[in-house]
């Protein structure tokens, strides 16, 4: 059991525990004394989003680090693949992101990696925890030995010059108009200017932060500002950007939404035909709609599914082969460019494609149709048991799987951020789906869920 780590390092509300200053110097201190190996320097680099809080947060695992002789780099306003990439980059021993990605500004969190820019294993984290709780006093550096902290000015154009490299050298975006949204958040200056320097006319919106307003009704939870900038300006493309710039919702020049489903199916058809697809497929969550895996059967590849969660992919991705992976909610793993999800990247290689192609991106972009997808989240009290171990439930799950048969599927979960049950069904038969959805919807709640 981990008492601060979640799926996805650390999280919570802004200056409340877990997520306050204390938590933030005890996670430098722990952090830095596992990555301290030997005499030599050890470095650390850290970025992180818009929110107020952030400055709070930055300057407590500042002080961790340097209290256990780790020398801090600190990047600024930095979307969370940029700081991964920099990991490796600038040869850190570690890596911090401080960001909530999608949250609402009064959330903030810490996201670890290391040295290679992947993200910490489950039993790094833990270790961090038991050193967190014990030990803290162990291992500082002595005065002589305390780290140094210096602001790395360049970190930006670092990031916009290795975004740039991952776009096809004979192509250019001129000709094309693009709407970006990047939510208020981390990418509010990278990914416009990286834009603009493939070629492409740029309208930014979602890049005046305050520290209130990350993914205030913009970015990728909610495209809607995307999509009627889009059809305003007749624009040929959109892109939704969340507050770390780790994912991406696309869209097309009609102002329709291209999900994390669809960019996964495109690009892996692009890749497979120029012969650098690994793997033999994709790797996506179970969440991924029942149409890409059908889709990609349909060319030969194989879908993949994991847990919920970008860490999941990336940890199959690795131990088998692949090098495209993603959800539908919009995280896009290329790991032939990066370790972790990255919005602006999979835009590029989606944008590629279409100029490639001279079609608009609303062709380009429709791969396949998805099956009928239906979600409930029923809320429960907590301390209120396991819900999904109840009979009635148990029982209700079992009749809805039946009646779908080989035509659908079911997911049921519980969410792992909030005392929530997630019920998802798929299939071709629309008003069946939503029956059996509703069905086990109402045995949860009837069930005192």
């Amino acid at each position: 059991m981990r008492t601060y780590f979640g799926t996805d390092g650390i999280r919570g509300k802004a200056n409340s525990w877990p997520m306050n200053a204390e938590t933030a110097l005890k996670v430098g201190m722990a952090a830095g004394r596992l990555h301290t190996r030997g005499d030599h320097g050890h470095r650390v680099v850290i970025g992180k989003d818009t929110r107020l809080s952030g400055y709070m947060i930055e300057s407590a695992l500042v002080s961790g680090f340097l209290s256990v002789g780790m020398n801090v780099f600190q990047f600024g306003p930095l979307p969370t693949p940029a700081v991964a990439m920099l990991t490796r980059s600038l040869r850190a021993d570690l890596g911090v992101m401080i960001s909530a990605s999608h949250n609402p500004y009064h959330d903030n969190g810490i996201k670890l990696f290391g040295p290679d820019g992947y993200k910490l294993s489950d039993s790094q984290e833990i270790e961090i925890e038991r050193l967190m709780d014990n030990g803290l006093n162990e291992g500082l550096a002595a005065p002589d030995k305390l780290g140094r902290a210096k602001r790395i000015e360049d970190a930006q154009a670092r990031y916009i010059e290795f975004a740039k490299g991952t776009f096809p050298r004979e192509l250019r975006l001129d000709g094309l108009r693009i709407v970006v949204d990047c939510a208020n958040g981390a990418a509010y200056r990278v990914a416009p200017a990286a834009l603009w320097e493939l070629g492409a006319e740029v309208i930014p919106v979602g890049v005046e932060p305050n520290g209130f307003n990350v993914n205030d009704k913009c970015g990728s939870t909610a495209p809607e500002l995307v999509c009627e900038k889009v059809r305003e300006m007749r624009a040929d493309a959109g892109i939704a950007l969340d507050g770390d710039a780790d994912r991406v919702i696309l869209i097309d020049e009609k102002g329709a939404v291209v999900d994390g489903d669809q960019v996964l199916a495109l690009i892996a058809r692009s890749w497979a035909e120029a012969g650098r697809l690994t793997g033999g497929g994709v790797v996506a969550t179970v969440m991924s709609n029942l149409g890409l895996e059908r889709h990609l059967a349909s060319l030969g590849l194989d879908l993949v599914r994991t847990k919920v969660g970008d860490r999941y992919v990336v940890e199959h991705m690795r131990a088998n082969g692949h090098n495209i992976g993603g959800e539908q909610s919009g995280h896009i793993v290329l790991s032939d460019f990066a370790t972790t999800g990255d919005g602006l990247i999979a835009a590029l290689q989606v944008l590629s494609v279409v100029v490639a192609s001279g079609k608009p991106m609303s062709e380009v972009c429709t791969q396949f149709e998805r099956v009928p997808q239906i979600l409930r989240n029923i809320r429960y009290r907590k301390g209120a048991g396991a819900p999904l171990e109840l009979a009635p439930v148990k029982s209700a799950i079992e009749a809805g799987t039946e009646r779908l048969g080989t035509a659908g599927r079911l997911v049921i979960r519980p969410s792992g951020t909030e005392p929530v049950i997630r019920v998802m069904g798929e299939g071709d038969d629309a008003v069946l789906v939503e029956t059996v959805v509703d069905d086990i919807a109402a045995a949860l709640e009837q069930a005192g869920a």
